[in-house]
């Protein structure tokens, strides 16, 4: 037995040398009070585990990871108004309401960083009340005074206070009722007893009705000091963090992610970007607990380890794209990371201590909001990105990717250029889209294919792109004005959609036959569509005779609707309106124009009922070469916000009732 225990001890000394430097470093992590605690308390466990079991190298790896946590590491922003919109200027163009936002945000952070705290001094003494006076002017604090408590009251009632540093013992009213009375009045006012009559019982009393701190007389200087600023930091961190999480919404290739990188250069933070989507595991951003081998701590705090800071921009990507299954519900987790009043106290299943995600400041993406959790919904402020103009894009072209991909393809340095109108052939014949992505992704075979005559000329092949050497390279247009190009005909009408790639046009054609009384729909319809359909059948049923169609031609027929690209789910009520003229155009014989474009939710009194994504659909227009476009009246507002050259080329008819529209989009027989 004295052999076996000799070999042990020789074998085992690395183990109680690593717990040494365990302990060293967690002495010099500085660790909050409450993590502190947990971190000694561990290597208490350890120092009575076998180096030999599992349990042992969970609590090295836990403790070893519990250090590296940033718990009080973080960036100074940089709150220079100028700078950030220099910033925001030079790396995308247009977007303005979305810029205008940002530097909203950074002027509040700004405010709140450079305000000067408020102080009461509220004694009946005039040597202490003068003596604190100085001692917190000195410290930059502004500050006023009271000689009672029903004096520090009626002050209190006329202006806001930070801190309100009050006296035990008072005449008329002692720092106890004041405390009561300040605490209904101003709740968001800390209060911070002085007494010299200090003993535990009054301490306990004045925390428990709501005081912030007790200081006992003499008051030691340092701990006066220390213990102001404390409160005053932790209120403006509070104020500064409070801020709604921002949600940038929009088609994918408009500038959502590239805006985030651009907010986290401005203020000098540093930048993560977290996918969302597919995520069905709620571990993924919570952690596992630490009860087995390999249990892991979730993405949220993993990313913040590597950083090594508390306080970057965090854009959580895709966030409508989330899954749900046995696993739990990833977007109930965001729901605590996103509320500003949860995440001070966020809980890693992992870490096992509360973590405070305050500082950090989310940024959370979706292609289509409406699909999202209405409570996690309900915590972010939307921000909309509408799709670009041709004239946008080609300035986007000229300024941004046109340089961008010539540097990537070693083609900067040959005085390579892209005229105007070689950048709208592109955009025109080869793309259809609310975005930039196609168009980049057109423009950099472009340049691969002046890479290849490059070489083969020896690098002499000073070239201006023009439209004739944009189709030689891109071969045939990819795409077409359908709607201008195409032919009027009975039973088919032009509408606008808002889909998570932009707007889109889309044509509705109904037909009829014979049959008993059949509404045959087709073409991937969601159950509201579908509705939509019914609604505009039943409609022009009621109202036959009104537009001289024969009471009885359901009777003996079927009608059948079908919207192409039948393998495209499509879902929505703005195709109500279209669809009632696709009807009315088979019934009454008459040919519908194909250059007119219309949206609208139709109820069965023949009302039009607004609809959203007027931005889009008027850019889709624009693209399909439709002249016309034809809106619900309710939408004025939205027509009237939009820019000239938004609606340049095209006319906007506003309509409550269905029935000014008849001779609008079908022509006579």
């Amino acid at each position: 037995m004295g052999f076996f225990r000799k070999m042990t001890e020789e074998e085992h000394p690395k183990p109680a040398q690593e717990l040494v430097e365990l302990r060293a470093a967690v002495q010099k992590a500085q660790l909050p009070e409450a993590v502190a605690a947990i971190a000694a308390k561990e290597l208490e466990r350890l120092d009575k585990t076998d180096a030999s079991v599992a349990e042992y190298t969970i609590g090295i790896n836990y403790l070893d990871y519990l250090i590296s946590l940033p718990w009080n590491r973080f960036t100074e922003d940089n709150l220079d108004l100028k700078r950030a919109e220099r910033i925001l200027e030079s790396q995308h163009y247009g977007l303005p309401h979305v810029k205008e936002r940002i530097l909203e945000f950074l002027a509040v952070h700004t405010l709140c960083s450079v305000q000067t705290s408020q102080i009461l001094v509220v004694d009946d003494e005039e040597i202490a009340r003068t003596n604190l006076e100085y001692i917190l002017r000195k410290e930059g604090h502004q500050v006023t005074t009271a000689a009672n408590g029903l004096e520090a009251l009626e002050k209190v009632k006329a202006q806001e206070f930070d801190v309100v540093l009050t006296d035990l013992k008072m005449e008329k009213m002692d720092g106890i009722q004041l405390l009561e009375s300040v605490k209904q009045i101003a709740p968001h006012t800390e209060i911070v007893m002085v007494t010299g009559y200090a003993t535990v019982s009054s301490a306990v009393d004045a925390l428990k009705k709501g005081a912030a701190h007790y200081l006992s007389k003499p008051i030691k200087l340092d701990e006066l000091r220390a213990t102001v600023r404390e409160i005053i930091d932790k209120k403006r961190h509070m104020q500064m963090n409070r801020g709604p999480v921002l949600c940038f919404a929009g088609p994918p290739g408009t500038g959502k992610t590239s805006i985030g990188q651009a907010i986290a250069e401005a203020l000098e933070r540093k930048f993560v970007r977290l996918s969302l989507a597919g995520l069905r595991d709620e571990a993924e951003l919570r952690g596992h607990r630490r009860t087995y081998v390999g249990a892991m701590p979730g993405r949220i705090i993993n990313e913040l380890k590597r950083l090594e800071v508390k306080n970057p921009v965090f854009m959580l990507d895709e966030i409508d794209k989330i899954g749900q299954d046995f696993r739990g519900d990833p977007a109930s987790v965001l729901l605590e990371i996103l509320d500003p009043q949860q995440n001070p106290n966020f809980v890693d299943h992992y870490v096992d201590v509360p973590f405070d995600l305050s500082g950090v400041m989310f940024i959370t993406t979706a292609n289509v909001v409406e699909t999202l959790p209405a409570p996690l919904l309900d915590r972010l402020e939307v921000i909309y990105f509408p799709g670009y103009t041709e004239q946008e894009k080609i300035q986007i072209s000229q300024h941004f990717l046109v340089p961008r991909q010539l540097r990537e393809h070693a083609l900067a340095h040959l005085g390579i250029e892209f005229t105007d109108t070689a950048v709208a052939k592109v955009i025109g014949g080869y793309t259809r889209e609310a975005g930039l992505r196609n168009l980049e992704r057109e423009i950099a075979m472009v340049c691969r294919k002046l890479a290849r005559i490059c070489v083969q000329s020896k690098g002499t092949c000073a070239l201006s792109v023009d439209e004739e050497l944009v189709e030689k390279f891109l071969g045939p247009r990819k795409f077409t004005h359908e709607v201008a190009e195409v032919g009027n005909q009975v039973g088919v009408t032009t509408g606008l959609v808002w889909t998570e790639f932009g707007g889109e046009i889309i044509f509705v054609e109904a037909t009829r036959m014979r049959g008993h009384k059949q509404l045959i729909l087709t073409g991937s319809l969601g159950t509201v569509l579908q509705e939509s359909a019914q609604t505009a059948l039943s409609y022009i049923r009621s109202h036959a005779e009104a537009f001289g169609i024969d009471p009885d031609f359901f009777a003996e027929s079927d009608i059948h609707i079908h919207l192409p690209s039948g393998a495209i789910p499509k879902e929505g009520p703005s195709a109500g309106v279209t669809i009632a003229l696709a009807l009315l155009s088979l019934l009454t014989g008459r040919s519908a124009r194909r250059d007119v474009a219309l949206t609208g939710e139709l109820t069965l009194s023949g009302r039009i009922l607004p609809v959203s994504g007027i931005r889009e659909k008027v850019l889709a227009a624009q693209r399909a070469g439709v002249k016309v476009v034809v809106f619900p009246k309710k939408n004025q507002v939205d027509i009237v916000n939009l820019e000239d050259q938004v609606k340049a080329g095209l006319e906007i008819v506003l309509a409550d009732a269905i029935e000014p529209l008849v001779d609008l989009v079908l022509l006579p027989k």
